[in-house]
C-alpha cells in the first residue's frame, strides 16, 4: 500500500516539474496539434496547441513504477515488465503517428494499415505471454459470479482483439482537454484497489504471485499519479495535448493491468467510457451506410463521434463533460470493485 501511495506522489511530481521544460521545448520544436477539418469548429482555436504531451506521461508513471517496485525480482515472468513494454510499444505506434502528423504535416498521420500492423503485433504477442504466464494462463474471472472461464487455445485471439480495441478505444477519446487524463486518473485507483485485494488474498500462498500483483497496483498508482499531474497543463483550456503518444501508451497501460489480472471483462465497468466512444463511432458508421443503401438518404444516429462530440454539439461546454465522464468512470468503477468482493484467487 505505501508503495502505491509512493508511486502516485512520485510519478505526479515528475510531471508536474517536467511539464514546465518540456512544454516550451515543444512549441519551440513546432510539435503543433493539427486539428482535423471535420471535427467541431469550436476546436479551430485549439490549432497549434503542443501535442505529444504523452511523453510526460510516460516518463512519469515508468520511473515512478519503477522506482517502486517490490523488492524481489520474479525475471521474465515480473508482471511490471509485460506493463512497461505493452504499454512503450503502443505508445511507439503513437509517437510515429504523432511525427507524421507535426513533422510531416499529414493530418491524418499514419496510414490505418500502418498504424492496425503495429497494433496487432503488439495485441497477439501480449496474449501470448499472458496465455505462457504461469500466473495468467488462458482463465479469466467472470465478476459478480465469482467464477472462472477457461477460454483454452482462444485466448489469444480474443484477448489479442481486446487489447486491440482497447488502445483504440483510449486513442478515441482522447478528444477534449483533460478528458481521457481524468477517466484514466479515477480508473486506475480501480485498479489499483483491486490488485491490492488480490494481493491480501494469495499472500499465505504463492508470495512470487503477491509480489506480481503488488506491482501491478504500483504501475496502476503511478498511471494515475501521472495523469492528475498532466491535467496540470491539459485541463480547459489546455496548454498541451498528450497526443496519440500519450492515449495509446493509456491504452496499452489499462488492456494490460485487465488482462494480468484476469478481469478483461471489468474493462466494460471502468473503461467504460472509452468503450462507449469506440461503440458511437462503430454504431454511426453502419448505421450510415444501412440507410445510404436502404433509404437512399444516409442518417446519422449522433450528431458527431466519438459521443462526446455528439454531447459538445448539444450544447454542453467541456468542462461539463470532462466531470460527466469522470463521475460516471468513479461509479462504474465503484461497481467493479465490488463485483471482486468475495472472489477466491486460490
Amino acid at each position: 500500500m505505501l508503495r502505491m501511495l509512493i508511486a502516485l506522489l512520485l510519478s505526479a511530481a515528475i510531471v508536474l516539474v517536467t511539464g514546465p521544460r518540456f512544454i516550451p521545448y515543444l512549441r519551440k520544436l513546432k510539435f503543433g496539434q493539427t486539428i482535423y477539418d471535420l471535427g467541431p469548429q469550436s476546436h479551430k482555436t485549439k490549432q497549434g496547441t503542443p501535442t505529444m504531451g504523452g511523453v510526460m506521461i510516460a516518463l512519469g508513471a515508468l520511473l515512478a513504477a519503477a522506482l517502486c517496485h517490490v523488492t524481489s525480482w520474479n525475471g521474465g515472468w515480473d508482471f511490471m515488465l509485460p506493463l512497461v513494454l505493452v504499454s512503450l510499444l503502443a505508445m511507439a505506434v503513437g509517437f510515429a503517428d504523432d511525427y507524421v502528423k507535426v513533422v510531416k504535416k499529414r493530418s491524418l498521420g499514419l496510414t490505418p494499415w500502418q498504424k492496425i500492423f503495429g497494433q496487432v503485433f503488439i495485441a497477439v504477442a501480449f496474449a501470448v505471454y499472458c496465455y505462457l504466464h504461469p500466473q495468467v494462463g488462458s482463465r479469466i474471472i467472470v465478476p459478480f459470479f465469482n467464477v472462472e472461464w477457461d477460454l483454452g487455445l482462444f485466448y489469444i485471439p480474443l484477448l489479442a482483439l481486446t487489447t486491440l480495441f482497447m488502445i483504440n478505444s483510449a486513442n478515441l477519446q482522447d478528444g477534449l482537454d483533460g478528458l481521457l487524463s481524468s477517466v484514466t486518473a479515477v480508473g486506475c485507483v480501480a485498479w489499483a484497489l483491486i490488485a491490492l485485494f488480490f494481493t491480501a488474498a494469495v499472500a499465505s500462498v504463492d508470495a512470487s504471485w503477491a509480489r506480481n500483483l503488488e506491482s501491478v497496483g504500483v504501475f496502476a498508482m503511478a498511471v494515475c499519479g501521472a495523469c492528475i499531474g498532466f491535467l496540470r497543463f491539459n485541463h480547459y483550456p489546455a496548454t498541451v495535448f498528450m497526443g496519440d503518444t500519450g492515449s495509446m501508451f493509456i491504452g496499452g497501460a489499462v488492456v494490460g493491468m485487465a488482462m494480468l489480472l484476469r478481469q478483461p471483462f471489468l474493462l466494460l465497468l471502468i473503461t467504460f467510457t472509452m468503450v462507449a466512444s469506440s461503440v458511437s463511432v462503430i454504431l454511426q458508421r453502419y448505421y450510415y451506410k444501412a440507410t445510404r443503401k436502404l433509404c437512399g438518404e444516409p442518417r446519422r444516429l449522433f450528431k458527431m463521434t466519438p459521443i462526446h462530440h455528439h454531447f459538445e454539439l448539444c450544447g454542453w461546454k467541456e468542462t461539463q463533460i470532462v466531470l460527466g465522464y469522470a463521475v460516471c468512470t468513479a461509479v462504474m468503477s465503484a461497481l467493479a470493485v465490488l463485483s471482486i468482493i468475495g472472489l477466491k484467487l486460490v
